[in-house]
């Protein structure tokens, strides 16, 4: 955002210029998709003679287009020609990629990214493990399993009334003989806490699973990114804390990389 001192004082010069300009564009919103010269200048605090030079330059380079029924302004196309290379990062598997490779490299585990669809977690990226023997799903493989450390860590962070219904209705299967789903919930609070979900041999006596959250740019749940190894390695290898970090590590990246905060 610009600093409102320097939208006030910054009303000469090149460099002056586009600090106007990019207050100017600042002002529109979702609320606000259309305004006038007057309600511009009531924002930023410049004299509209200011601001309608600024205006005209920006309508001719296409950030802005003048509704010529009512003289207001709202935003152009040239505004998305701009924002194109950011979008394309907030495509989770490409704001995911570089952060996978790195967890398969720091761990040589299999590193993969779980999307999250409403009731089950889906893998739609992964690198396995350069050893012979490692732990990989198929494309396109659903998690609905609350045992999955990549079930839990995404139902850890939504509202519990949501993960009390996915388990009542069998949309999450719980583990065998499980009578009270109480319990189950409370676990997520640990997990939401911590910031991670491990898999101790919970679906597969053979398999090390740690899952750690991403989010989207408006904080909610996107899904999880997971590293899986066989337990015998994991312990004789003592990669238990590598994995946790390295997983947590790499969600916080992603999320950034998409916009949000990693800090709650």
């Amino acid at each position: 955002m610009v600093p409102k001192e320097q939208e006030l004082t910054a009303t000469q010069g090149a460099p002056a210029a586009l600090l106007n300009g990019l207050a100017i564009l600042e002002c529109f919103s979702q609320a606000q998709p259309t305004l006038s010269v007057t309600e511009i200048s009531n924002q930023v605090g410049l004299h509209k003679s200011t601001i309608s030079r600024v205006l005209q330059g920006l309508a001719k380079a296409g950030y802005l287009i003048r509704e010529e029924s009512n003289g207001k302004y709202q935003l152009g196309l040239g505004v998305l020609s701009l924002a194109a290379p950011l979008l394309a990062n907030l495509d989770p598997r490409l704001a995911a990629r570089s952060y996978l490779e790195k967890l398969n490299e720091d761990t040589e585990e299999t590193a993969a990214l779980a999307l999250w669809n409403g009731e089950s977690a889906i893998v739609v990226d992964q690198i396995a493990s350069p050893h012979q023997v490692k732990h990989t799903a198929s494309i396109g493989t659903q998690y609905r399993l609350w045992n999955s450390s990549s079930v839990r860590s995404i139902l850890a962070n939504l509202p519990r009334p949501l993960v009390n219904d996915l388990l009542s209705e069998g949309k999450i299967i719980s583990p065998e003989g499980t009578k009270d789903t109480s319990a189950l919930v409370e676990e997520l609070e640990a997990i939401l806490a911590s910031g991670y979900a491990v898999n101790d041999g919970n679906t597969t006596p053979e398999e090390f699973g740690v899952a750690a959250p991403i989010f989207d740019t408006q904080g909610k749940i996107l899904g999880s990114i997971v590293v899986s190894a066989p337990r015998n390695r994991v312990e004789y290898q003592k990669k238990r804390e590598l994995l946790i970090r390295s997983a947590v590590e790499a969600a916080k990246g992603i999320t950034a990389r998409l916009g949000k905060s990693s800090e709650n």
